[in-house]
């Protein structure tokens, strides 16, 4: 099943309201009561297709009720105003670093606002109403492009949080000097992550650059999952071929 309501992150939107999911398997398997939990970004875009921004979810729902994964997903929708209104947009709200780019113009970094919201907030409020494992070994973190590279970021300064990670199509296209600063300064303990790129998606420069990203993550002691998608695409359709190899890696090795 998935619980929907509206909440409010004053913090990020003031007064704004945007939907919250948290899906709960409705199986029971023997002898497990609580269950990992897999936060992501752009929940609008995960398990309905009449929630979806572009009409095509990642038809998450039915993919973990199909093969009874036993997780616990929860995420929120993404900030949908202008990225020139005083809360900034979907890139504000999902970018660790200021930058400016056309056709935007600048674009200020709320990514901390967010993960703090996510870290201090969100994830007690669903660790103390749903049957989860709360602690890091079970914690998980994911998303697409932007939400790949809040994948990422969390991973790199929210590692306390979360163990394992999926970042589909992370936009690691600009400040790219940041992103290696993240990774390179960054403190972690045993961390997982799968990462990939669409092979319609890149161009030499692209390639370049997801081969130098992932180079940096293994030089960094991170366990990387590393692929380029055949004929994989920018979008949820794409997105949703992945699930059977995020979830592989998600729950590799897991105790």
């Amino acid at each position: 099943m998935v619980d929907k309501w509206m909440i409010k992150i004053p913090q990020l939107t003031g007064e704004w309201e945007r939907r919250a999911y948290v899906y709960v398997p409705d199986f029971c398997r023997e002898g497990v009561d609580r269950y990992p939990v897999l936060y992501m970004f752009d929940g609008h875009n995960l398990f309905y297709d009449e929630d979806a921004t572009y009409g095509k979810s990642w038809g998450l729902l039915e993919f973990l009720e199909e093969n009874e994964v036993p997780l616990i997903v929860a995420a929120a929708e993404c900030n949908s105003f202008p990225e020139d209104s005083e809360f900034g947009g979907r890139l504000s709200e999902y970018t660790p670093f200021s930058f400016e780019a056309k056709p935007w113009g600048k674009i200020k970094a709320r990514g901390k606002i967010t993960m703090d919201w996510l870290t201090g907030e969100f994830k007690p409020y669903v660790d103390a109403n749903y049957p989860t494992k709360p602690d890091r070994l079970h914690t998980f973190i994911g998303g697409s492009s932007m939400g790949g590279l809040m994948t990422i970021y969390a991973l790199m300064r929210y590692n306390k949080f979360f163990s394992r990670g999926a970042a589909l199509s992370p936009a690691c296209w600009f400040s790219q000097d940041k992103v290696f600063g993240l990774i390179g300064g960054a403190r972690i303990s045993k961390t997982h992550l799968y990462m990939d790129m669409g092979e319609k998606e890149m161009d030499a420069a692209d390639r370049k650059l997801y081969s130098e990203v992932t180079a940096a993550l293994i030089n960094k002691g991170v366990l990387v999952e590393s692929r380029v998608v055949p004929k994989g695409k920018h979008n949820e359709a794409s997105w949703e071929k992945q699930l059977p190899f995020i979830m592989d890696s998600l729950f590799y090795g897991l105790s």
